[in-house]
């Protein structure tokens, strides 16, 4: 049984509804910010135990390239080929507030200064510069060959409502994944899994798994906790792949130790919502801002404390109309 989607597959999100035009602007998810929260440092056990791990092994940081990579003990051990499972290494963090570029829409040069970069988990890593592969863990990608290859190969793994039609994420016409049991999330992960060991393989250092607040948009299929278990699973195989892992949105996740190392965050400046990840991540937050007004709030409160980048919503090539990119 084939492990991967369709050819032709990606799993970059352009931000364009299926109805729209691929290089047609299109107006954000509608989103209703959670109320403040306290929140604690996630993954603190595992950044114990990392460094302790990278200072026994290595006895220094392997950093000094200036790669985006967070030094303090968290020292990149080689990656080394194998016929099964991938050899495994200490998961780098990113540094707080490394110059970012969100390259969904297609790869190209990063521009100068920028040390740390997100692509889509079938694009190559960028030589010398922190990498995160992005992988669409919750949801299917939008098209009918996708969802026909989800209905044919795995069809117990897409959420139903109760008259046995697909739950949709309308905003993009995403089949929402089944996650509602623990025999579902384990077989799940026997599809996803394999594209975060594909990331280790390419090179990258961390994977960034999206719509991880799909339980939201279930009609009540899901909950927060199905997310939230989902989550820990994808954690888990992560830092076996020697990758760290980052959050994507959902405050309402910040205050549960889910194994996140960083966060990657749309819109917080626009939202008023970047505090609650400065302090949950200690900074190690990339925050991508669609609007204007957003960047330069984003930019007047958390300049130098978190990443900042003002993208197209499409986030298309750089040399392609419509191209956005700014950073405070």
């Amino acid at each position: 049984m084939p492990l991967s989607p369709p050819p032709g597959h990606t799993d970059a999100h352009t931000h364009t509804p299926a109805d729209a035009h691929p290089h047609t602007l299109t107006t954000p998810r509608t989103r209703t910010p959670p109320a403040t929260r306290a929140t604690t440092a996630p993954a603190i056990a595992l950044a114990l135990t990392t460094a302790l791990t990278a200072a026994l092994l290595t006895g220094c940081s392997s950093d000094g390239d200036g790669d985006g990579a967070s030094s303090g003990g968290r020292g990149h051990q080689e990656k080394t080929g194998g016929t099964g499972d991938q050899a495994r290494s200490t998961p780098r963090l990113p540094r707080p507030h490394t110059p970012f570029d969100y390259q969904l829409g297609g790869a190209y040069d990063p521009p100068a200064g920028v040390r740390a970069v997100s692509r889509d988990r079938e694009a190559k890593p960028v030589p010398g510069r922190y990498n995160i592969c992005y992988v669409n863990a919750f949801q299917a990608q939008p098209g009918r060959a996708a969802t026909k290859w989800w209905r044919e190969t795995h069809p117990d793994l897409l959420l139903r409502d109760p008259d046995g039609d697909l739950v949709i994420d309308e905003d993009w016409n995403e089949p929402l994944f089944d996650i509602s049991t623990a025999a579902k999330r384990n077989a799940l992960l026997k599809v996803v899994g394999p594209w975060i060991d594909g990331c280790a393989r390419s090179g990258f250092d961390a994977v960034e798994p999206d719509n991880l607040d799909s339980y939201t948009r279930s009609d009540g299929g899901l909950d927060a906790a199905d997310g939230q278990a989902f989550a820990r699973l994808l954690a888990r195989r992560a830092h076996e792949r020697g990758l760290a892992i980052g959050q994507k949105n959902t405050t309402e996740f910040l205050d549960e130790d889910l194994g996140f190392d960083f966060a990657v965050v749309e819109e917080c400046g626009q939202y008023d919502e970047c505090g609650p990840y400065v302090k949950a991540y200690d900074g190690r937050v990339f925050d991508i801002e669609y609007e204007k007004e957003g960047y330069e709030a984003a930019c007047r409160r958390w300049h130098g404390k978190l990443s900042v980048i003002l993208r197209d919503r499409d986030v298309r090539p750089a040399g392609e109309d419509g191209y956005v990119y700014r950073r405070c």
